[in-house]
């Protein structure tokens, strides 16, 4: 359906609105190199290389270049900012900048030069974000494709080059009128999101980097998410040894895709509110803490469902934010926004306190992933009243815990999950039925195999639960279970509660 003249001024509004405040929040620099005080380990590196200056004139000689290439180069590389902002101010000079960094970019072989010339390169870029220009008109001139010169540098074996051709490529996507061509978008942000790992990366700090320019463009963020690049972000704020720096870069991307209405509506589904509530509690870095509430804020306002956004606010309450949000209340920041945000967030919690159901509470924790024995597992009331709700939009929480059962490796969430399945189908006369459609009783069998003796356990008591009618008899048999696990082993993950006897 074609969108009316006011609908196209209102979307026009928010895009200036959301834009306005990507460049003024925070004072953030195009680039991000300069938005906090950490230096990257390739920043360190790249101010090495710019003290070991090539002899250009050897490669001449050597015939390795032509004349043109090395008077350029040797004379750029020479002059100071102001030098080059001269040089260039003349269309021949750019045209043959273009030219040379490119034919150098293949002809030179040497990894300490070619190193010399990317950053030569990347600082180029940094003095002045037109200059991306300079190689997108020559790339049209020749009609080539400008993107394979860079790419083709992600199979050098040097680590440096690698990470510092992909800063050049963040900032030649985002800084270009035209955006990134869809295919060479795509490859793009799929190499970046697999150098996402918590672990065993010492460029990491420059992934995050160039993730964060990217992700300030509307069509990249669409196309990030749809390569499934959310979880990957998880993937490493999951990890509990990644350091602050990377936990404020990857909060950053997270709260840039909230901008994006659409992505803001789905972010529930990634379980980010657990952990960053967890990150909360444990950080004492200013600047995480401000990125953390700017993007719980968002959640809270940019989706256009109120189910969302009521869905949101309820993860937020069982995730136990209140409390750290009143104690962070009280507390002095340099950025009076983050006052602002926590005071938002407050209120807005605040106001679904009042009608927050048990099973409110039940479902969030569900679709959190985090599973424990909090009292309505194991109250009998809340079984005989809420059993059938499981069953709500298409089975959606049932389905929820039969993955966790299927997925997690967690002995904990396992054990509850097994239980809660039991109870599902102890309480709705159609369980049985609703977990054999959904493929149900396969999953439950394999938890007979784990190693955790818990686990077992509850898998024993929910497969009898799907066979069994006489609940007294199950009771009794159930019982004895417990008091010969009891011999064997502390059963306190997977303790049977009363309430669950028949």
């Amino acid at each position: 359906m074609a969108q009316t003249p006011n609908e196209n001024e209102a979307l026009v509004r928010r895009l200036s609105n959301d834009i306005n405040q990507f460049k003024t929040s925070h004072h953030l620099p195009d680039d991000l190199e300069s938005m906090t005080g950490a230096i990257s380990h390739l920043q360190k590196q790249a101010q090495e290389v710019m003290r070991q200056k090539p002899t250009w004139l050897s490669y001449f000689q050597g015939q390795m270049i032509t004349k043109e290439d090395y008077d350029f180069i040797s004379n750029f590389d020479q002059l100071n900012a102001e030098g080059r902002a001269k040089l260039l101010s003349d269309p021949n000079s750019r045209n043959q900048c273009a030219k040379t960094f490119l034919t150098l970019m293949a002809k030179v072989y040497k990894q300490q030069t070619l190193r010399y010339l990317l950053t030569l390169m990347d600082e180029c870029l940094r003095e002045d974000k037109s200059r991306v220009e300079i190689f997108n008109t020559y790339a049209r001139m020749k009609k080539e494709q400008l993107w394979s010169y860079f790419f083709n540098m992600f199979a050098n074996q040097d680590q440096f080059v690698v990470y510092q051709t992909s800063r050049i490529i963040a900032k030649l996507a985002c800084w270009s009128v035209e955006r990134m061509p869809a295919s060479d978008l795509s490859y793009y942000l799929a190499w970046l999101k697999e150098q996402l790992k918590p672990q065993g990366n010492e460029y990491l700090q420059s992934v995050c980097r160039s993730l964060q320019m990217m992700l300030r463009i509307e069509q990249y963020r669409e196309a990030f998410v749809a390569i499934d690049g959310i979880p990957s972000i998880m993937q490493v704020l999951n990890n509990a040894s990644v350091g602050f720096q990377v936990q404020y870069q990857l909060t950053f991307c997270l709260w840039v895709l909230t901008f994006n209405t659409n992505i803001a509506a789905i972010m529930s589904k990634y379980t980010i509110i657990p952990r960053l509530a967890e990150i909360l509690a444990e950080s004492q870095k200013e600047k995480v803490t401000r990125m953390i509430v700017a993007f719980l804020r968002n959640l809270l306002e940019k989706p256009e469902s109120d189910k969302v956004i009521r869905d949101n606010a309820m993860t937020m309450i069982a995730c136990r934010l209140v409390k750290p949000l009143e104690l962070l209340s009280n507390k002095k920041f340099d950025d009076d926004d983050i006052n602002e945000n926590i005071i938002f967030i407050k209120e807005k919690l605040e106001g679904n306190l009042a009608d927050v159901t048990s099973f409110d509470e039940y479902a969030v924790e569900i679709r959190s992933g985090r599973l424990s024995w909090t009292p309505v597992h194991q109250s009998e009331k809340f079984w005989v009243e809420n059993a059938a709700k499981l069953n709500e939009t298409n089975f959606e929480l049932l389905r929820m815990l039969l993955r966790l059962l299927e997925q997690s490796k967690e002995p904990l969430v396992l054990c509850v999950a097994a239980h809660d399945v039991g109870e599902y189908v102890r309480h709705y006369p159609h369980g049985k039925k609703a977990i054999d459609k959904l493929e149900g009783k396969v999953i439950i069998m394999r938890l007979l195999e784990n190693p955790d003796s818990n686990v077992r356990y509850q898998g024993l008591l929910c497969v009898q639960k799907l066979m069994v009618h006489n609940w007294d008899y199950l009771g009794k048999q159930a019982d004895a279970s417990a008091g010969n696990n009891s011999n064997s082993t502390n059963n306190t993950l997977g303790q049977r509660p009363v309430e669950s006897r028949a």
